[in-house]
């Protein structure tokens, strides 16, 4: 279970959120809305432990998450806004080290989002929504119990968010959660929905 309380964030001299609480159990998924600059993509990076809160905790299972960053950082799958590819590296290859960490399979993670037939293609060939598409697919390759997702279904057509949908699914029914920003609808049934207002 992940659990916030009162969160609080400030960069510079600008309060960006503050008292941000919410319960994630296992299983659960919760969307970030709000409008662009009110702290959605931040709530996600101190999520994941790359930035402390400036007041309030992060709680895994009732103990500090960010106590040992490092082993926070192997509960957490992020996707941000840049899809974080090898442009040299092919598809195939651009998958590798998170299969190997997590022991699944290349192959299965490529047709779950249609990407088989490009799998030998230079991730610098393929086009934004297709390289959105292998971004995901490396976040579903991961054995990590919390995903972290900004704007997931940007460049995707309406079949790469049904085959979105499948995954998000598949992750939670094994007991993992899902904390997503978007603007847009997710396929994500049963989904809390955490408003976040610029301050």
């Amino acid at each position: 279970m992940l659990r916030a309380e009162g969160l609080t964030a400030i960069r510079g001299e600008r309060l960006i959120f503050r008292d941000v609480s919410f319960t994630l159990p296992a299983g659960g998924a919760l969307i970030l809305a709000g409008r662009n600059g009110a702290g959605k993509s931040t709530l996600l990076r101190l999520l994941a432990g790359l930035v402390r809160p400036d007041a309030g905790r992060l709680l895994w299972n009732e103990t500090d998450a960010l106590l040992d960053r490092t082993e926070h950082g192997a509960r957490v799958a992020l996707l941000g806004h840049q899809d974080a590819l090898k442009p040299g590296l092919t598809a195939a290859e651009n998958l590798a080290f998170a299969a190997r960490l997590s022991g699944r399979d290349v192959g299965e993670a490529l047709a779950a989002l249609d990407l088989v037939e490009l799998a030998e293609l230079p991730a610098r060939m393929l086009s934004a929504g297709q390289k959105r598409r292998l971004a995901l697919a490396r976040v579903s390759l991961s054995a990590a119990p919390l995903w972290l997702l900004d704007e997931p279904t940007l460049g995707l057509d309406d079949m790469a968010v049904d085959r979105l949908g499948f995954l998000l699914t598949r992750h939670r029914d094994g007991g993992g959660m899902i904390v997503a920003a978007t603007h847009v609808s997710l396929p994500l049934r049963g989904a809390e929905t955490l408003r976040l207002n610029a301050a």
